[in-house]
């Protein structure tokens, strides 16, 4: 191993670690709204309201985390970041001691009290800090790779990681809260919301102690000429944002649908007769840990296989068992690994399209390393401020399954996945055609 290697090792070890940091936080909101959604009679919005508030964040911390990068280089930010994230978790703890029983205002039906306010404060704060982490860890490691394949190589190998604490933190803060019940609250969780602070503490001490490049700063003072020019001037990166957004909204909607599509037993949905919910909840979770086995093999492949040959064959794949999902007739039924209330893990017999989907999870598993590896090729000093610009799309996680959502109401679940099939068809354009850098002549040094 030579001396470039060897100076690099820990950088890309504690940008490994912060991408595990990025799941851990964002995977915290979804138990939690089930407490929530206990206090608020059943109320599936308000108990949602968290994971919301995170995907908000990125719209409005997006392009400032960018500009973070350039003034004050990665360590810091990341830094920052972490300490934020020590701010959310606090406030979320709060909640639990504080603002009960004080109304805010009305929503309807529902009373909403200064606690439930406190939350979602919190769970924006935690909004930013993940928003910050991520504008951080994929420029860094791209640079770190030298761009080209092996910078998409590392990102999918920080991408690994991020589903692993993806796939382990439901499991360990089911373990914490227990059953949920109706008298379940805040203070209930109090153990892991200190933990998960004392993680971020150990984070930043870390992150602290390690030395990382910092190439943006040095180049933040652009000639005059070079002013002239920004990330939206280069068609390819222009594109990738928008494939960003997509990707986002393709990436949470294959599941999101699939679990309500499980869960409902009425004829719109998949006509199971029982536990339903339950079911539905451990097959999508197969998506996500198919994520994890996605970016693992993409991880090993990268250095060899390019960024836009990635694109291609997942956006053709998953296109292909998206349409069949949509085609397939709901009695035609396969086993699948779920679970009961009262058999617990079983075979549980479901819809073949139920399987074609979370198949998909083998296909999105790798598009987010590709497309930022090829939206940012070439950008030079431009590079931080793409990756803020990439970050506010997130959003596309919120909107996208929004609109699927609303279709699903009107003419049914499976129509509602024409809506995947179109971002789909984008992201195989974006790899095939407006991937290709046509700006070349713009100065990047």
């Amino acid at each position: 191993m030579d001396q470039s290697k060897k100076s690099n090792l820990l950088p890309i070890v504690a940008m490994c670690f912060l991408f595990a940091m990025i799941s851990f936080v964002t995977n915290l909101a979804a138990p939690f709204g089930t407490i929530w959604k206990n206090e608020y009679a059943g109320a599936n919005t308000l108990g949602m309201m968290g994971n919301l508030m995170n995907f908000l964040a990125y719209l409005f911390m997006g392009i400032p985390a960018g500009n973070l990068l350039v003034r004050i280089g990665y360590k810091k930010t990341a830094l920052i970041a972490m300490a934020v994230g020590i701010a959310g978790l606090f406030t979320q703890y709060l909640s639990s001691v504080v603002g009960a029983g004080k109304t805010v205002f009305s929503l309807g039906d529902y009373v909403i009290e200064l606690d439930f306010v406190i939350y979602l404060l919190g769970a924006f704060i935690c909004g930013f800090c993940v928003c910050m982490l991520n504008t951080v860890v994929n420029p860094m490691l791209n640079l770190l790779g030298g761009g080209g394949n092996r910078g998409n190589q590392l990102i999918q190998t920080g991408s690994t990681f991020n589903s692993l604490a993806g796939t382990l933190t439901p499991f360990f803060v089911g373990a914490l809260i227990g059953t949920v019940t109706p008298r379940t609250a805040m203070s209930d969780v109090t153990p892991l919301l200190f933990i998960a602070m004392g993680v971020f503490a150990f984070a930043f001490v870390i992150i602290s102690l390690v030395s990382i490049p910092e190439p943006d700063m040095g180049r933040a003072a652009a000639p005059a000429a070079g002013r002239r020019y920004s990330p939206w001037s280069f068609r390819h990166t222009v594109l990738g944002v928008v494939g960003i957004f997509v990707y986002v909204g393709v990436e949470v909607g294959i599941p999101g649908t699939l679990n309500f599509y499980l869960a409902d037993p009425t004829a719109r949905g998949a006509g199971l007769a029982t536990d339903g919910a339950a079911v539905g909840g451990a097959i999508a979770a197969m998506y996500w840990l198919l994520m994890l086995v996605g970016r693992s093999a993409s991880s090993l492949v990268s250095g060899r296989v390019s960024s836009r040959t990635q694109l291609v064959c997942a956006a053709s794949v998953a296109l292909l068992l998206v349409v069949a999902a949509i085609l397939m007739p709901r009695s035609i039924t396969v086993s699948m690994p779920g679970y009961g209330v009262e058999s617990g893990f079983s075979m549980a017999q479901v819809p073949l399209s139920a399987l074609l989907l979370v198949l998909c999870g083998l296909c999105t598993s790798v598009m987010w390393g590709v497309i930022f590896n090829l939206a940012v090729e070439g950008l030079g000093r431009y590079t931080a401020q793409a990756s803020g610009i990439f970050m506010m799309m997130v959003v596309g996680g919120g909107v996208l399954p929004l609109v699927q959502q609303f279709i699903s109401d009107g003419v049914g679940y499976m129509a509602s996945y024409w809506v995947i099939v179109a971002g789909l068809l984008y992201l195989l354009y974006y790899a095939l055609f407006g991937s290709r850098n046509v700006n070349r002549d713009i100065p990047v040094d």
